[in-house]
């Protein structure tokens, strides 16, 4: 990071200290620990270390996939010879960016050649984003999605959305300007920031028809245009997400640069025919669902925009993994246990659309928790169609803190819980004994509820904590 002051060394040994204790105790917050000492002693950290990212930095933001994204784009860059900094743990804020830079290794003086390969991967909450990307002056900035999400936090999507151009305007017009956007074509919401920018600009979508929805769902949130007239729709894939148009003033989805013209969702994994930089691959993934493929897209997108070669990038997608949380896979007591992350309308029916897909019967363990990372409304999950989930007979379990209120959101399903058991631990020995020596146990939580069920899954497991991982 070049010259560095007396305060910044003494910043990141400090955050580094508060990292260590916060592990060896088992603390929680963890993760972010390190940023916060470190920026109470350095305020300006964040700039100095995001600077010394010789390969530059790509953000990577929008309501869900960030962390799954970031990790399949983490993987890309690994893959094609660059060391990676990113906040793998999906500590977001600008403690958690500080802590990924406190935390990460430095290049010593003889490895020159390390320090100019060096790229920072970091997931940005979307509130935090606009405040953030001035500071760290991306090289790439990727905008997945923008749906409905804890709305005591965030308010309105239109509210983000107009938070996101006030911080295009600002990079625009700062040392940050020369950097490409990376934006999802088939969401409305995204597509349309490229208005707000006069450089560079991908955009990535799905091109196969036959994955369309019959009409937007429930859990759309995208339904006017910047103009006021009502957007209307040739195929929907996800929500609101998909072949969208302006019905006055002729606004629509643009051209994709990066583009899935065959896609295969069923199974464990997904596989999709892409075409990029004028090339098409096949791309083999270890994530099922159509949501994943969307995360793939950009992270295909992403690495085109560093350079990598769209061979290179297939290669690398072929031997990753699930990222922290996010559809993972635990083998315990001859189960077999998979986690599908789910924290809002669009998320969940995604979920249900990936477990449709793997047939009765289904084996589930559902978690609600209303903690401040979750919402503390949890209205929302009356917005998702989990009455999908009922012709597949489901053998039910609900925990966490609002596990009476999940309960009677699948008993109106017409989904009778079999098992309701605030703590999870317990509940999560309750859906296994309910699972055959074989068999496979879904387990879907919403935030702070998978911290908690996977850290029980980890330990039961013997996997390594996600901390504890590989650093670069």
């Amino acid at each position: 990071m070049g010259t560095t002051s007396v305060r910044e060394r003494a910043a990141v040994l400090a955050g580094r200290a508060a990292g260590a204790a916060a592990r060896t105790l088992r603390l929680g917050g963890g993760t972010a620990l390190p940023g916060l000492v470190a920026a109470r002693i350095a305020p300006d950290l964040v700039e100095r270390l995001a600077a010394g990212l010789r390969a530059g930095t790509v953000t990577v933001t929008g309501t869900n996939g960030k962390t799954t994204t970031a990790h399949l784009l983490s993987a890309i860059a690994r893959h094609a010879g660059m060391e990676v900094v990113a906040n793998r743990s999906g500590s977001n804020l600008e403690r958690g960016v500080i802590a990924t830079f406190v935390e990460s290794k430095t290049p010593s003086a003889g490895e020159a050649g390390v320090a100019e390969r060096r790229l920072g991967v970091l997931e940005i909450d979307e509130a935090a984003w606009p405040s953030l990307a001035s500071r760290l002056r991306p090289r790439v900035a990727v905008f997945l999605n923008l749906f409905r999400d804890q709305l005591d936090r965030y308010g309105e999507v239109d509210s983000v959305a107009e938070g996101w151009r006030a911080g295009l305007r600002a990079l625009a017009s700062g040392a940050g300007s020369g950097a490409t956007l990376v934006l999802n074509a088939d969401d409305p919401s995204v597509a349309q920031l490229a208005e707000a920018w006069p450089h560079r600009v991908l955009a990535f979508g799905v091109d196969d028809p036959r994955v369309a929805l019959p009409a937007p769902e429930h859990a759309a949130d995208a339904r006017f245009c910047v103009c006021g007239a009502r957007f209307a729709y040739d195929a929907v894939h996800v929500a609101h997400v998909g072949r969208w148009r302006c019905t006055r003033c002729g606004r629509a989805r643009p051209a994709r640069d990066v583009a899935a013209l065959a896609v295969e969702t069923a199974g464990e994994g997904a596989r999709a025919r892409v075409a990029v930089g004028g090339r098409e691959v096949e791309l083999a993934l270890p994530l099922a669902g159509l949501y994943s493929v969307y995360n793939a897209l950009a992270a295909v997108a992403a690495a085109s925009a560093l350079g990598v070669a769209p061979s290179s990038i297939a290669e690398a997608l072929a031997h990753a993994t699930p990222a922290f949380g996010r559809q993972e896979t635990f083998d315990l007591d001859g189960r077999r246990v998979r986690v599908l992350l789910a924290k809002n309308p669009a998320g969940l029916n995604e979920v249900v659309r990936t477990l449709e897909t793997a047939g009765p019967p289904l084996r589930l363990l559902a978690l609600l928790n209303d903690g401040i990372q979750d919402g503390r409304d949890v209205s929302w999950i009356y917005d998702a169609d989990v009455e999908r989930l009922a012709p597949l007979a489901p053998t039910l379990v609900c925990s966490g803190d609002r596990a009476d209120d999940l309960a009677l959101r699948f008993a109106l399903a017409g989904v009778e819980p079999a098992v309701v058991e605030r703590d999870v631990e317990r509940a999560l020995d309750r859906a296994l004994e309910a699972t055959p020596a074989g068999a496979r146990l879904e387990v879907v939580p919403t935030y702070t509820a998978m911290l908690r069920v996977r850290e029980v899954l980890a330990r039961r497991s013997g996997r390594r904590p996600y901390w504890a991982g590989e650093r670069s």
